[in-house]
């Protein structure tokens, strides 16, 4: 198998750029270091694009050593044909290869075996071969009846036969490729009631839909349902269907023994075949709909990931609570905890009055510019208590509940109690709860990707896939934003390119010792950060009013040099500001072509360092829409149908989208409901963060459940 022309035909991409794409990876090269520095190598490829390509590369490689070992196995048993070698050779799949496999495999004790054991192997080639037009069975099976190896009596050796040809006809590759494509294009899965109660699952307590139409999240829904013992869930299948196949291959009409060959196809079809395709199938339909509810994880987390920072801000943080009250925190604008302490303002105690005393102390104390609201328990009471506080204020203050999925987590997490050993792990869930809303990144980080609430299933996942494709996914994030290097946490800056724990820890310990990073030469002097992972990591770490200006962008040390001589190209300095700004103007009167080959580098790369000329210090979540600050709150009941408001998305599943419109429930968008043309899925519109528009259809009280629009409704009395 050529892999790289594999991968080029899949990926649309130049081989030329796929091999240089595998140099790459192999080379030990990070995917965020690829995507970023060696555009000109792979056509710029982004960084998703890659991490597909690398997961394929790495399933063809193992796909390539699977074929080996099966040769080899089937070598050393002496089968190996030049037609076997062709066909595992040409195999796509490993499913294949294991078709391909399963009549040399070392089997267990079967029906079949224990009749080969007794020297019915010949008669059993007899019968398939279907050659004898005269004749019976009886006399046919009579020379094989033999007391000795246990076979009493002819009907006896003719079953026994028969248990052979069955396995054969079970072991046949074409034959279970057919059958499984069969499966996946006609069967049914059907789910009935294990139990006869009531459930999340009672949907699914009569349900059937086909195969080759059910969508992930039912898959997974049945899935767990069937885990939780609430649902017997099977794949239904025309038996007439799948036999006229198998009969199609195996069986000829005509000879005495047809019957006996046909029996035997039927009995291996509904005995041997049925359930393991039925597992492999269902199988199939998990391992999709996993990767899609991994590949919507992903997508959720990372705008929540890059949700812009509320910068330069006094925030306090407040981790509602009825019985134990709600904790308080306040970081200032670097995320420093100034201040902490309980207040009672929900039920049981209600000191309402008392609580607003004390957070207007901290609030003119401090200088607090916004409240960020946990939104769990006790949530909504406490929003009408801030939205109360703040109708009272004399300074302009506002607020905004924020998820606080996973601060109980990492409160009780040992990164907690490292960074707070003195707090408690309500004070330090509260903080987090502040900080979320001052830097969401640099705080999320910390938190355990599933942990964070913003996908469907994550806990039905294989943890191993799952954590590599959101570790993926928080890396891209990270190393896309760039962190301070003087400022930035141990866990931080685990994610950056080319860094490890151990290195992170001592770039943190040399920083302490030695003061604050003054250019990012200094990296080389931190035990353990060798030249392969400064090369990694250089370009993401950034160095705000350093020696050199350059060291607070994007651009690489390596393409320092070509920055100067963009700069002097121009007769410009980084001092020149005026002149910088007009760069990219200046660079496509030259010719981007003839600035890039002055300039010793690539296209690709002279755009990215003329964008980073322009902007030095620049954050990319600066570009995207601020969060929704309020100042006061609506009520549930205050909802009517044809209530046209702004919410904040939340959350995007595969059957539409929650946003939070500031009542304290989250509503629904059905995808039938996200736009005015027919979608695929919810993502194609929107994406966590967004601020959309929605109009209410419904509201359910008693089920606490409000059904959106984001379609555009005609003005009243316009014509349709």
């Amino acid at each position: 198998m050529d892999i790289a022309a594999l991968l080029s035909n899949e990926f649309k991409l130049r081989l030329e750029h796929v091999k240089n794409i595998i140099t790459l990876i192999d080379d030990g090269n990070t995917i965020p270091f690829i995507a970023r520095y060696r555009k000109e190598m792979t056509g710029s490829c982004d960084d998703q694009v890659l991490r597909e390509l690398a997961d394929r590369l790495a399933y063809l490689r193992s796909l390539e050593k699977r074929k080996g070992e099966v040769k080899e196995s089937i070598a050393a048993q002496e089968k190996l044909t030049d037609e076997l070698a062709r066909a595992i050779d040409g195999a796509a799949t490993l499913s294949e290869v294991e078709d391909l496999y399963r009549p040399y495999r070392p089997k267990r004790r079967t029906r079949a075996t224990i009749a080969r054991e007794k020297g019915l192997g010949p008669l059993a080639a007899l019968l398939l071969a279907q050659d004898i037009k005269k004749g019976s069975l009886e006399e046919l099976a009579a020379p094989f009846v033999s007391a000795e190896k246990g076979v009493a009596v002819w009907e006896e050796a003719l079953a026994g036969a028969g248990d052979i040809i069955a396995e054969d006809v079970s072991d046949d590759a074409e034959g279970r490729k057919r059958l499984r494509e069969l499966m996946l294009r006609e069967g049914r899965l059907v789910s009935k009631a294990e139990k006869n109660e009531k459930s999340v699952y009672e949907m699914y307590y009569d349900y059937a839909e086909p195969v080759a139409r059910i969508p992930s999240h039912r898959v997974l829904a049945v899935n767990r349902g069937e885990k939780e013992e609430f649902l017997k869930v099977s794949i239904e299948l025309n038996d007439d269907s799948a036999i006229k196949i198998l009969s199609g291959a195996f069986v000829r009409n005509g000879s005495v023994t047809t019957g006996v060959v046909q029996n035997a196809v039927q009995d291996a079809w509904k005995r041997l075949i049925a359930p393991s395709i039925e597992r492999e199938v269902r199988n199939a339909l998990t391992e999709r709909a996993s990767e899609q509810a991994i590949h919507m994880f992903g997508l959720n987390l990372k705008p929540l990931l890059l949700q812009p920072p509320v910068k330069d801000k006094v925030i306090l943080g407040l981790d509602p609570a009825y019985r134990t009250g709600c904790k308080i925190a306040v970081v200032d604008r670097t995320g420093k905890v100034l201040d902490t302490t309980v207040v009672y303002p929900t039920p049981p105690q209600k000191k309402t009055e008392e609580a607003k005393k004390e957070l207007k102390r901290l609030i003119d104390k401090h200088g607090v510019d916004v409240i960020s609201i946990g939104n769990g328990t006790a949530s909504k009471e406490s929003e009408i208590f801030v939205a109360e506080l703040i109708s009272e204020l004399l300074r302009p203050v506002s607020y905004m509940v924020v998820s606080e999925a996973g601060a109980s987590v990492y409160s009780a997490s040992k990164l907690g109690a490292e960074e707070f050993p003195d707090f408690d792990v309500t004070q330090r869930s509260a903080v987090s709860i502040a900080r979320r809303l001052l830097d969401p990144l640099a705080e999320l980080v910390k938190i355990d990707p599933k942990s964070i609430g913003v996908g469907q299933y994550q806990h039905d996942m294989p943890p191993a896939r799952l954590d590599a494709a959101l570790g993926g996914v928080v890396e891209d994030c990270v190393n896309s934003v760039g962190v301070d290097l003087n400022t930035a946490s141990m866990y931080l800056l685990t994610y950056i390119a080319g860094l490890n724990t151990a290195v992170a820890r001592n770039i943190v310990a040399y920083r302490d010792e030695n003061g604050h990073f003054t250019s990012r030469t200094a990296l080389k002097k931190v035990p353990k950060l060798g030249p392969k992972a400064y090369e990694q990591c250089a370009g993401f770490l950034r160095i705000p009013g350093g020696k050199n200006i350059l060291d607070n962008t994007s651009v690489h040390p390596e393409s320092y040099e070509a920055a100067e001589k963009l700069l002097k190209m121009f007769s410009l300095t980084m001092a020149d500001r005026e002149g910088v700004e007009a760069l990219p103007q200046r660079v496509r009167e030259l010719g981007e072509e003839k600035a890039a080959a002055a300039a010793g580098v690539g296209v690709p790369t002279l755009r990215d360092i003329v964008r980073e000329l322009t902007r030095p210090g620049r954050d990319i979540r600066d570009e995207l829409p601020p969060p929704m600050l309020r100042t006061d709150i609506m009520d549930l009941n205050d909802l009517k149908p044809g209530m046209e408001l702004t919410g904040t998305v939340r959350n995007v599943i595969d059957f539409g989208v929650f946003v939070d419109i500031g009542v304290h429930q989250d509503g629904l968008v059905h995808i039938s409901e996200v736009a005015d043309r027919y979608i695929r899925h919810p993502s194609e519109v929107v994406k966590v963060g967004d601020i959309v528009k929605v109009t209410v259809l419904g509201v359910d009280t008693a089920k606490k459940r409000i059904s959106l629009s984001m379609k555009k409704r005609a003005e009243p009395g316009a014509r349709p």
